[in-house]
């Protein structure tokens, strides 16, 4: 019988999240001088913070490219960001074998056709409400958030939840 994704979310150690789509809401403004700005959820970005405290691997991977979006997350705490990438299969081989991480260990949270392969290789393949059909079918766990509205949020609550280590992050320094 399958794992439930509440007895994965027990093995989870690392957080891969895509930014397009899943921190943003797929949404870019174009300026006229043609910089893409996007809009990030504070609340995700919280979650994200709590989870690097807490002592969790969290890690970007995505094929866009922001200077903006890589000074948020470093501000988050995040180190490892990974934009522009091509191939993000060989980015998370490479990724999970420098910090000597299982793949079975892996919670990775993306939107559209560009996951769909490394969603493959994780242990709990995730995405928002309004990802794609074919991202939909292969997640175990798809959040009631949209994109850019909570997904990554709820994700992040969910497996501290059941770690106990939500009440514990909040209850410490963080009241």
């Amino acid at each position: 019988m399958a794992k439930s994704y509440k007895e994965i979310m027990n093995d989870i150690t690392t957080f891969i999240f895509d930014v397009d789509g899943v921190l943003t809401d797929s949404t870019v403004h174009i300026t006229q001088t043609g910089e893409m700005l996007r809009t990030m959820n504070i609340r995700d970005g919280f979650a994200m913070k709590a989870a690097v405290e807490s002592g969790y691997n969290v890690c970007i991977i995505s094929g866009g490219s922001s200077e903006g979006v890589r000074i948020r997350l470093r501000n988050l705490g995040i180190t490892d960001i990974h934009l522009s990438c091509p191939n993000k299969v060989d980015t998370f081989k490479e990724y999970i074998d420098v910090y000597g991480i299982k793949a079975g260990q892996v919670l990775y949270m993306g939107d559209d056709i560009p996951d769909y392969h490394v969603m493959q290789l994780v242990g709990l393949p995730s995405c928002p409400q309004d990802s794609s059909p074919e991202i939909k079918s292969i997640s175990t766990y798809i959040s009631h958030k949209n994109g850019g509205k909570g997904a990554v949020r709820d994700v992040i609550e969910q497996v501290m939840k059941v770690q106990g280590k939500w009440n514990t992050y909040f209850n410490g320094k963080h009241d």
